[in-house]
């Protein structure tokens, strides 16, 4: 166990556009400038854990955070691992599930109104994710001004 305080806090993982994923975090709280934070995942339970590639860095040079270009994840399933190090110090590990969707809008809106009866009909199909695929999964509003 490393010293309390070290550990990053808020931790998350947001996908857009359906395969980039960002995950960041914030430093530990009595985290020194010469602390530095490694993110390893695994995105199917049968691959192997990797680190990231591509680190999104603080003014100091810490790593607070990773882009993900290409992102697979099935059946709501990742793994996420954030370790550290500093000279002669053990840094908390913090492990776990955070992910976030945020989805495109729906796709190939159309409207059909009659004037006679005030009627519209309104169709779409669903936004791409990356991982939802039951399409009864999402809840739509709509909202309609007259002009």
């Amino acid at each position: 166990a490393g010293m309390n305080g070290t550990a990053i806090a808020n931790f998350t993982c947001v996908i857009f556009n359906v395969s980039f994923m960002n995950c960041t975090w914030h430093v530990g709280r009595i985290a020194t400038e010469d602390t530095q934070y490694f993110l390893y995942w695994r995105p199917l339970r049968n691959e192997d854990v990797t680190e990231c590639q591509n680190y999104i860095k603080d003014t100091c040079g810490r790593h607070i955070g990773c882009r993900f270009q290409s992102v697979t994840i099935a059946n709501n399933y990742a793994y996420f691992l954030v370790n550290g190090s500093r000279e002669l110090l053990l840094i908390n590990i913090i492990s776990g599930y955070i992910i976030v969707e945020k989805l495109t809008p729906p796709l190939n809106v159309t409207v059909d109104c009659t004037e006679d009866s005030h009627r519209c009909i309104i169709w779409w199909q669903p936004p791409h994710t990356s991982h939802v695929k039951k399409k009864s999964c999402f809840k739509y509003e709509i909202v309609i001004e007259n002009k």
